[in-house]
C-alpha cells in the first residue's frame, strides 16, 4: 500500500498547486491575460503532444507525464474562461423574473464556446490517444469534464456554498444564474455514482502490480476523482470551500459578488422559492 502514496500525494498536489495558479493568473490585472494566455496555450500544445507521446509507453513516468499533461490542458480551458476569453454569446445577467427552461437557456448561453470548446479538445484527446496502452490523460480528462459538468449543474440548480468570490468583476454576472439552496435533488445521485465509479478505480488500483504503470495511473486518477467528490461536498457542507487557495486569492478587489444584496433563506423557503434569482453576498 505504501507504493500508493506517491502518486496519491503527486495528484493531491498538482491538483491544489495547478488549481491556484489559475486563481492566480485571474487575479493579475487583466493587462497581463494576454501573456497568461501564451504562456498557458504553449503549454497546452506541448502538453497534448506529450499525451500523444506517452500514449504507447507503459512506464511509471509515462503514466505521471500524461496525468500532468491532462492537468496542463484543462488549465488552459479554466484559465480562458475565468479571464472571459472564451464564455459565451451572453454576457449579462438572468433577465428578471425568468424561470425553468429558459432559465437554462440563458445559463447554457453564458458558457456554451466554453464548453463545446472542451468537448472538442476531449475529442482531440481521444484520437490522439487511441489504441495507446496509457489512457491516464484521457481517463483524467474525462474525470475533470464529467465532474465539471455536475458541480455547474448542482450550482445552477442550488447549493449552499456558491463560492461567489472566486468570480472575477468581469463575470461576476454569472452569479445571478446561481441558486443558494441547502441541496438539490441531483446532488445525492451524482454524489453516490461518483464514489461507487471511485471505488470500482481503487480496487482496480490495488489489483495491479505493486508499483507498476498500471497501478500508479490507477491512483492518480482515482484520487482526482475522490478529490472531486470532496469539492462536491464543499458545496453543501457548512465549510469555507476557498480557503485551500487563500494564498492565490491576492487581488480581492477584482473579485466581487453580484450586484444584488443576499437573501437569506432557511432550507424550508428556499425549496418554496425555486424560481427566484438569488444573489449571494
Amino acid at each position: 500500500m505504501s507504493e500508493a502514496l506517491w502518486p496519491i500525494l503527486f495528484a493531491v498536489f498538482v491538483w491544489w498547486f495547478s488549481t491556484g495558479l489559475v486563481l492566480l493568473l485571474d487575479g493579475l490585472p487583466r493587462t497581463t491575460f494576454r501573456w497568461s494566455h501564451l504562456l498557458s496555450s504553449a503549454l497546452a500544445v506541448m502538453a497534448l503532444v506529450g499525451l500523444q507521446r506517452t500514449a504507447g509507453q507503459g512506464d511509471m513516468a509515462s503514466a505521471y507525464c500524461a496525468f500532468t499533461c491532462a492537468l496542463l490542458v484543462w488549465g488552459w480551458h479554466e484559465l480562458s474562461f475565468l479571464t472571459g476569453w472564451v464564455t459565451g454569446p451572453r454576457q449579462q445577467p438572468l433577465e428578471a423574473g425568468v424561470t425553468g427552461w429558459r432559465r437554462f437557456v440563458q445559463a447554457t448561453q453564458t458558457l456554451i464556446w466554453h464548453e463545446l470548446a472542451i468537448l472538442a479538445t476531449g475529442v482531440l484527446i481521444v484520437a490522439l490517444t487511441w489504441g495507446g496502452t496509457n489512457q491516464v490523460g484521457t481517463a483524467t480528462f474525462a474525470v475533470l469534464w464529467l465532474m465539471r459538468i455536475s458541480a455547474k449543474l448542482n450550482v445552477f440548480l442550488g447549493v449552499r456554498n456558491l463560492s461567489l468570490q472566486l468570480l472575477p468583476l468581469h463575470l461576476r454576472y454569472l452569479g445571478s444564474y446561481f441558486r443558494q439552496r441547502a441541496m438539490n435533488l441531483l446532488f445525492p445521485f451524482v454524489v453516490t455514482a461518483a464514489t461507487v465509479v471511485a471505488v470500482w478505480l481503487v480496487r482496480n488500483a490495488l489489483a495491479q502490480p505493486a508499483g507498476s504503470a498500471a497501478a500508479v495511473g490507477g491512483w492518480l486518477v482515482a484520487t482526482l476523482l475522490v478529490l472531486a467528490i470532496v469539492e462536491h461536498w464543499l458545496l453543501v457542507l457548512p465549510l469555507e470551500a476557498t480557503a485551500l487557495w487563500r494564498w492565490a486569492m491576492r487581488d480581492s478587489s477584482s473579485r466581487a459578488a453580484p450586484v444584488v444584496e443576499p437573501v437569506a433563506l432557511s432550507p424550508e423557503m428556499a425549496l418554496d422559492s425555486n424560481d427566484k434569482l438569488l444573489h449571494a453576498r
